[in-house]
């Protein structure tokens, strides 16, 4: 018996040395598991909250914002190195922006950094020009106004940066932040509310460090960087002290190429998952509550849900990660993400999850098996393409040519082999997620992505997913991609065209150019930031009227499309294969620019605090010698 126990013993000792020898860390070893507070990022205020700024078109407000983006250094390892970041205000995540749904505002981002930036606002349907286009860059001592609506339903979107070639290091090195949009329908429903309080951001993050407690950089990387410490709101593994009462979490998976399968479990009953509802996804609530206990979440996407921690008084609930369902790397606690501390006692609460939530406004659908548009998301070398594309091909990115107002469907294949999966983003619009064939998940849409709409959507590995989406409200160049964002520097990224239409009898200024120079950045000069020229920009940008007809808009385009024989989406040919990848419109439909983009020079440099970089990657040679500074109109 003694023998046995001995041997029982001996065998735990051995599995515990080779999991200890095993590669558990590729950061140094990182002791202070769920021993630090979970930070909740700040509230971002107006620059003049005093002195109102009105349109003068609608005669409604617009909140004006200035972010300074800049280098901090942040202690992760003591004794260690600082980690030299870059961040919005100086902060990573940045400042958290709540906007009232309907309340126009002006965002000036100051690049005080050392490399180029570009801003998307991941979730807004904003205007080309302020849509975060790659080449749109602000160098170091510009600043560029964008201009938002915060129309669309109350959602969770975020800020991060699109900076041509150095996207995943910008927002590695912490370009990244929260941005809520808040309708007061939703307060009838009775969630959990109160920012930091009972209405909790988390924003997911996996990094790597160097030996000397530095942050290691992707710049080199061109498959993935999956890393090994895993932070929450910019600290590893923290810890929330939680009332015995309902929250609602809202998450975003800001890891450049981590994916997550998230559970909850009990101190009290380890190994079993604990129940929870998810009420919203990327475009907002919900039909109604989702009962799940795992979630899977790829990179960019967002969920929220509510947990009831009442049944746990006392007790510690670890938010963990399924491991070995991604190719993702895994290593000694990458199974882990935080803990919620629950109190002893029981707390008064009066909120609650109704059955109902919202009606979706969800497209039309198509009839059944109709696909608009394929695409193949694989690898050739060390470049991920689309259709054989890649995004520095100029003459032949731009894959797709939607009408504006269409409804269409794409089907979107993972292609590329290896076990990579891709997280496609669209932007401009929110999707339906039809199906989901192929891979290991097999036929399987599931309900917390059915029951709302999307913008980006999770390619496993072998996967084919079709989406189908409302090409709306605006005509512009807009682009699609993997984010992956080692994929998207490495060419995983494609346009698509919504085209006007010339018999619309809508009136309306034209924004559909990404590079219109109107709207490009500018140097700072010293009266720059005065609230004299800030005012005076706010009311040029307001007189233009970018959104304030978005109502009549769509349904000038509802009237439009309805008294049309034609189905909304026949006008452009299917894609089935890359040699057809570059659709064509009826030119009557479609308003084209005098001139294509000439070549673009690639010669870009990332904001982040590491010594500037040259691309790695020889461009097309048609970009070579082009100044971005100068730019001609888009194709159509």
């Amino acid at each position: 018996m003694v023998r046995t126990s001995l041997g029982r013993s001996l065998a735990i000792l051995l599995a515990l040395a080779s999991d200890v020898l095993a590669k558990d860390w590729e950061s140094p070893a990182y002791t202070a598991l769920y021993q630090i507070p979970l930070p909740i990022p700040p509230v971002k205020q107006e620059k003049w909250p005093d002195r109102s700024m009105i349109n003068p078109v609608t005669g409604k407000k617009v909140r004006y914002y200035e972010v300074d983006i800049k280098e901090f250094e942040e202690q992760v390892y003591p004794g260690k190195k600082k980690a030299k970041l870059t961040g919005y205000d100086g902060i990573s995540p940045g400042m958290t922006f709540i906007e009232e749904r309907g309340t126009e505002s002006m965002v000036r981002f100051i690049n005080n950094g050392k490399g180029t930036s570009s801003v998307h606002l991941h979730g807004s349907y904003s205007r080309a020009p302020f849509d975060g286009w790659a080449e749109d860059i602000t160098r170091p001592g510009e600043y560029k106004d964008y201009y938002y609506p915060n129309a669309q339903s109350g959602r969770l979107m975020w800020y991060h940066d699109h900076a041509i070639d150095h996207t995943a290091e910008n927002a590695y090195f912490g370009l990244a932040g929260a941005w809520i949009v808040r309708d007061p329908a939703e307060d009838a429903l009775g969630l959990p509310s109160g920012y930091g309080k009972y209405d909790i951001p988390l924003i997911l993050a996996s990094k790597q460090y160097n030996s000397d407690g530095t942050l290691y950089s992707p710049a080199n990387e061109d498959d993935s960087l999956y890393g090994d410490v895993i932070q929450v709101n910019g600290k590893p593994w923290p810890f929330m002290k939680v009332e015995a009462r309902k929250y609602r979490f809202r998450f975003l998976n800001a890891a450049i190429s981590r994916t997550f399968f998230l559970y909850l479990e009990a101190s009290s009953k380890p190994g079993t998952k604990i129940e929870f509802q998810v009420i919203a996804s990327d475009a907002g609530l919900l039909t109604g509550p989702q009962k799940t206990s795992d979630l899977y979440i790829s990179m960019a996407e967002r969920f929220e849900v509510v947990v009831d921690f009442s049944p746990f008084k006392g007790q510690n609930v670890t938010l963990r990660n399924t491991r070995d369902f991604a190719p993702d790397k895994d290593y000694l606690h990458t199974d882990k993400v935080m803990r919620f501390v629950v109190e002893n006692k029981v707390a008064t609460d009066d909120s609650r999850v109704p059955s109902t939530l919202r009606a979706v406004d969800f497209p039309a659908p198509r009839p059944a098996g109709t696909v608009d548009r394929k695409f193949l998301f694989h690898r050739q070398g060390s470049d991920w393409r689309i259709n054989g594309v890649v995004f520095a091909d100029v003459a032949n990115r731009v894959l797709a040519r939607p009408k504006r107002g269409s409804i269409e469907v794409w089907e979107l294949e993972n292609s590329s082999g290896g076990g990579w999966s891709h997280p496609i983003h669209i932007h401009l619009v929110d999707f339906r997620v039809i199906k989901r064939t192929g891979g290991k998940r097999g036929a399987k849409v599931y309900n917390y992505e059915s029951a709302g709409l999307k913008d980006v959507v999770w390619l496993g590995a072998g996967e084919t997913v079709t989406v189908e989406a409302h090409y709306a409200p605006w005509p512009g160049l807009y682009v699609f991609h993997c984010h992956n964002l080692i994929h998207e520097d490495h060419e995983m990224m494609a346009a698509f065209n919504v085209t006007q239409i010339t018999d619309l009898g809508y009136p309306e200024t034209d924004f559909d150019d990404p590079m219109d120079p109107a709207y490009r950045a500018k140097k700072v000069e010293g009266d720059s930031n005065t609230y004299e020229k800030v005012n005076g920009r706010v009311e040029e940008l307001g007189r233009l009227i970018p959104y304030s007809d978005v109502e009549k808009a769509e349904k000038a385009l509802e009237e439009y499309w309805r008294t049309r024989k034609e189905d909304a989406t026949t006008s452009s040919a299917s894609t089935s294969s890359a040699a057809a990848a570059v659709v064509t419109t009826p030119a009557a439909a479609v308003t084209t620019p005098a001139t294509t983009p000439k070549p673009t020079s690639t010669k870009t440099t990332s904001t982040s605090s590491k010594k500037t970089t040259t691309s790695k990657r020889k461009r097309n040679v048609r970009f070579h010698g082009r100044d971005i500074a100068k730019p001609t109109p888009p194709p159509s």
